[in-house]
């Protein structure tokens, strides 16, 4: 069985990341943040990962052009990586809180969100439940119903059951089955991907009830009735080999959206580890930094000033 060239190998010190630092929001908990200044008066734009990700390997090959535009900020969600633990169910609309929490409390807004996979349907929700935070949104390798047919549910769970009998965290990648092997490199059945051991300690870091718990999530998203009526300019990076998120479901999410322009990627579902995804990624998010309307007033910082970890949600 012939072993896939590593799309990680080139990164594999966590101190290579652009550093991340905690943001504690009174009343909701504390939550791991990178943060990138991006030049004077840069617009803010906020990467949301997907599912089995974090902020730094989702996001790794982007940080450095993306930064020439904007100031990025870039959480590690509730569950994954350094994020926020809970007892609470893993639910996509509090992920979309948390990260509202932050723009708020960073000051932050109004900003452009993009979403990876898991973080579209975030960056949606974000939009819906908190509009004065979101000027933009840029929806990458995502669809408003991730799994809208039986086999792909088929397929969340078998993820979620090998998720479930893993010991270590970090030994999810070997867990997975040969059929996301297949996906994540179509055309090429005998591959299998391995992580580099970078890669492995991000995800070693995940809380596996909150993760197989945000497969579920993921399963039961449907925002068909609502995206219509997002208004916010929207870009599309659409992954044109991606069997995760076909690119029919992603075509038709765009469809729905009256904002929304296409941004083509030939590459499957986690064309975010090549290079290439890079350039199509920055010229989306600057179309929908032309895009923006003016906004006059931002919203205000919270009133408590002083940073003090919350408990209400952690543990």
């Amino acid at each position: 069985m012939q072993r896939a060239s590593n799309r990680f190998d080139d990164l594999q010190r966590a101190e290579e990341l652009p550093p991340g630092r905690h943001v504690d929001v009174p009343g909701r908990g504390r939550f791991f943040v990178r943060d990138i200044p991006g030049p004077p008066g840069a617009p803010t734009l906020v990467l949301v990962h997907g599912w089995l990700a974090t902020s730094g390997l989702n996001w790794f090959r982007v940080f450095e052009p993306l930064s020439k535009h904007f100031r990025i900020i870039a959480p590690d969600v509730r569950g994954h990586g350094r994020g926020l633990r809970s007892w609470r169910r893993f639910r996509l609309e509090d992920c979309a809180d948390d990260i509202a929490a932050i723009i708020r409390r960073m000051a932050l807004g109004p900003v452009i969100v993009a979403g990876y996979s898991m973080g579209g349907p975030i960056a949606q929700l974000l939009w819906k439940r908190h509009s004065p935070l979101v000027d933009g949104l840029v929806l990458c390798a995502t669809s408003d119903k991730l799994t809208p047919g039986r086999a792909e549910r088929f397929a969340l769970s078998s993820v979620s059951m090998a998720l479930a009998g893993t010991t270590r965290i970090g030994s999810i990648p070997s867990a997975l089955p040969r059929w996301l092997a297949r996906q994540l490199r179509p055309g090429e059945p005998e591959e299998v991907i391995e992580p580099s051991k970078w890669a492995a300690n991000e995800m070693r870091g995940h809380d596996i009830r909150m993760v197989i718990e945000a497969g579920y999530a993921i399963s039961q998203y449907d925002a068909t009735s609502w995206t219509k009526s997002i208004g916010v300019p929207t870009a599309v990076v659409m992954t044109l080999h991606d069997f995760a998120v076909p690119e029919r479901s992603q075509r038709e999410m765009a469809g729905r959206i009256p904002t929304a322009r296409i941004f083509p990627v030939r590459d499957g579902h986690i064309a975010c580890s090549n290079e290439s995804f890079a350039p199509p990624l920055v010229e989306a998010c600057l179309d929908v930094q032309r895009r923006r309307a003016p906004r006059a007033v931002k919203p205000k910082p919270a009133t408590n000033t002083a940073d003090k970890p919350g408990t209400a949600a952690t543990r």
